[in-house]
């Protein structure tokens, strides 16, 4: 019986010592779309899971922000995140893959770096003005990163030199960005500027209601592979962020979905079994981020 290319794919790579490094824009996105994956039996391969926007911000909070406490049942963000870092350790640790917080600021969180002309004292009582996505549905899950973002991209950029140290070794996994969230979309971004092998994820649950971009896909001619091995205890991996469970799937019921992966056309080139150790496993240890972000 023939092998699919994705199988055959993941046989060759997740199958043998190649470095993966798997970037999950929040402290869930990795299991959410890729636990089956991580969790297939056959792999081999050393796996880091860089979580990149570990991190909340100080108030006053935009009413976006404000919203995405009282959702989750949280009256501090600080404490929320410290929660979430816990949260993803325990899961990852059950992977049994690498993890890394990086320590960026959550989009819903992050600031101007320089306030925007004339706002001044605005902020304190108007903190949208003070922020890079003043919204979540206006500005953070348009599928565009600010120009204000600059300095955060090259600090992805400069996490995933860090961690596949080399210039062009082991396999970068990525988001897609379906749903059009701007952490997504500049986490995707920096992987393609990486010059690194990279095969991108569907972001779940994102992908059950959303598409994907089109002309991203088109032009790094990516195609579609279904991944269903694995997905016996996803959703149970899934629940053990419970700050975010009930957020995600208020009616209690994880769906039990293949993963999607978008590979290029001549993927079975794209990895060469690595010559040099891979990035050391971490736990609760961050990488300082240029800029002071921590």
């Amino acid at each position: 019986m023939a092998v699919d290319p994705l199988t055959g794919f993941v046989r060759t790579v997740v199958g043998s010592d190649v470095p993966v490094l798997v970037l999950s824009p929040h402290l869930d996105d990795a299991v959410l779309s890729c636990g089956g994956l991580l969790g297939w039996p056959g792999r081999r391969a050393p796996v880091t899971v860089a979580s990149l926007f570990t991190e909340a911000g100080p108030p006053p909070h935009t009413l976006s922000a404000r919203q995405y406490l009282k959702q989750t049942g949280a009256e501090d963000a600080e404490e929320l995140y410290a929660e979430r870092r816990a949260e993803d350790l325990r899961v990852l640790e059950r992977l049994d893959v690498g993890s890394r917080h990086v320590g960026l600021v959550d989009g819903l969180f992050r600031r101007l770096p320089r306030p925007r002309p004339g706002t001044g004292r605005l902020t304190g009582l108007l903190p949208e003005l003070g922020h890079v996505y003043p919204t979540y549905r206006l500005h953070l899950s348009r599928g565009r990163v600010s120009p204000h973002d600059d300095e955060t991209l090259r600090a992805v950029g400069e996490t995933i030199d860090a961690l596949l140290p080399g210039g062009s070794g082991g396999l970068v996994l990525a988001p897609l960005g379906v749903g059009g969230h701007a952490d997504h979309v500049l986490v995707r971004t920096a992987a393609e500027r990486c010059g690194r092998p990279v095969v991108y994820y569907s972001d779940f649950p994102y992908n059950q209601h959303a598409d994907p971009d089109a002309r991203f896909t088109a032009r790094h001619r990516l195609v579609a592979r279904d991944w269903e091995r694995g997905l016996d205890r996803k959703a149970e991996l899934i629940r053990g962020y419970g700050t975010q469970a009930d957020a995600l799937f208020p009616d209690g019921r994880v769906p039990r979905t293949p993963e999607v992966y978008l590979l290029p056309e001549a993927a079975d080139a794209m990895v060469r079994p690595r010559t040099a150790r891979p990035a050391p496993r971490s736990g609760a240890r961050g990488i300082r981020a240029p800029g002071g972000v921590s």
